[in-house]
């Protein structure tokens, strides 16, 4: 199992274990009241969406990062395409920021 695949089964473990909002409108929410601890964004998603939550994260300083591709970022949560997803649980937030700053 590859670097990546260990990462989307985290988001999906995250996601069952009902610590993952997805969506434009539910992640804004989530970053507006402060209960995201990490933003991922899809790297296909429009420049639009990733200056929104890129801001918005900065902001409030919660960490975002770029990963992924629409449709695999939806998958790993059980969903269709998702241009960003949120993770409320700070523990699965750390160790998804270690997979991710450790791959590039």
């Amino acid at each position: 199992m590859n670097h990546n695949q260990k990462l989307l089964g985290l988001i999906g473990l995250a996601m069952r274990a009902g610590q993952v909002v997805s969506g434009d409108e539910g992640v804004l929410a989530a970053v507006k009241s402060q209960k995201a601890s990490l933003v991922i964004i899809a790297v296909d998603a429009s420049d639009g969406t990733k200056k929104k939550f890129t801001d918005k994260s900065s902001y409030r300083d919660i960490p975002c990062r770029i990963a992924f591709e629409k449709d695999v970022l939806g998958h790993a949560i059980g969903k269709k395409t998702r241009a960003v997803v949120g993770i409320v649980d700070p523990n699965f937030a750390k160790k998804m920021l270690e997979m991710i700053d450790c791959s590039h």
